[in-house]
């Protein structure tokens, strides 16, 4: 039986502190809740997104007129193991947090890298969230996805999800999806394959006398550093970084590098190149500047915080005023990261244009 709560605040459900209100709420803690829901009249002229730990999201509507469907499906579970890896099935709803630390407590290595990234198991295969050098997509072997237009499950595999940087098929197909759980494989004690060439990590491990590195000294110093540099949702509203690196061709970087010759650049395994959007941010002057309750980061510039606004509104805008200059001065226009939740009227009367790919925008 599917239990639809009416009228929910969603304040404690995001991580950016808005007010905003659900009218139709459900928890989703077992996945044939959703088969009977799937096909009731109300949910199929309604639109509905799917909430996980709400630290990917912004709400710009006062009032969500849909139907926001909880993941709540918990469960982490040994499928198998031999003597190099154990694969473990995971409930969507379990935090992710929470899957590492279960990793890490059991010797399992292959998430240490991703410690501490607020959100949902089920939310991760969306973005393929990913940090210091690893991504979601090294370890993932296959996921349970289920049709919210049909009610279906479907196992899928890790290539059909076709992962990429910061992003999946589910970024860009039609299919309106739930991910139900999702299977991993991770290294047993042994046979870790520690990754710490990224950023600082090497270097701070040696400053603190770590000469055989483990899953749990690599996981701390991946702490270290997020914290230094990402503010805590609990005492700074924020969604962690609002904008993906800007993604170019060798053509267009060359050219961007003539005019711009100290712009930084990774280079990627198909030959594109990543240009850091924190670097156009700052060389546009937006790193700790503030505008009304909505401001940058002093220490992060992908970070757009919330000082005490409730309307998403003020951010969205806040966040269009960035990307409009870096695009105004390096040809780049700068992808959200965040998904806004957004009706297309809303969305003309407060920035006007086209939704960028993660906006959502219901009638």
């Amino acid at each position: 039986m599917v239990q639809l709560e009416e009228y929910v605040d969603l304040l404690p459900y995001n991580t950016f502190h808005i007010a905003s209100t659900a009218r139709y709420f459900v928890r989703v803690q077992c996945p044939n809740q959703l088969d009977a829901l799937v096909h009731s009249p109300i949910f199929q002229t309604r639109p509905h997104f799917v909430l996980g730990g709400g630290s990917n999201i912004l709400l710009a509507n006062e009032t969500y007129e849909g139907i926001v469907l909880k993941n709540e499906i918990s469960g982490i579970e040994i499928v198998s193991q031999d003597e190099k890896h154990t694969v473990l099935r995971v409930g969507g709803g379990v935090a992710w947090t929470a899957l590492v630390s279960y990793c890490l407590d059991h010797g399992l290595g292959g998430l240490e890298n991703l410690s501490l990234i607020p959100g949902t198991v089920g939310a991760a295969p969306i973005q393929n969230i990913g940090a210091y050098g690893v991504e979601l997509s090294d370890v993932l072997e296959s996921l349970c996805a289920i049709d919210l237009t049909t009610g279906s499950r479907r196992q899928m595999s890790n290539a059909e999800c076709r992962f990429g940087y910061r992003d999946s098929v589910f970024k860009h197909t039609s299919q309106d999806v739930f991910i139900a759980s999702v299977i991993v494989r991770l290294d047993n004690p042994g046979n870790h394959r520690l990754n710490t060439t990224y950023g600082s990590i090497q270097s701070i491990l040696e400053k603190r006398g770590v000469q055989t590195p483990t899953i749990q000294s690599v996981a701390e110093v991946v702490c270290l550093l997020r914290r230094s540099k990402l503010p805590d949702p609990e005492l700074l509203g924020n969604a962690g970084s609002f904008f993906k690196n800007a993604v170019v061709d060798q053509l267009a970087y060359d050219a961007l590098q003539a005019v711009h010759p100290a712009i930084p650049v990774f280079s990627r395994a198909d030959g594109s190149k990543v240009i850091p959007a924190a670097w156009l941010i700052e060389r546009c002057g937006w790193k700790g500047k503030r505008i009304g309750r909505v401001g940058v980061y002093d220490q992060h510039a992908l970070v757009v915080a919330n000082y005490g606004s409730m309307n998403g509104i003020d951010i969205l805008q806040f966040a269009s005023r960035i990307g409009q200059d870096v695009m105004d001065r390096f040809g780049i226009w700068l992808e959200f990261e965040v998904r806004i939740i957004i009706s297309k009227t809303l969305h003309e009367l407060a920035v006007g244009g086209k939704a960028s790919q993660n906006e959502v925008c219901d009638p």
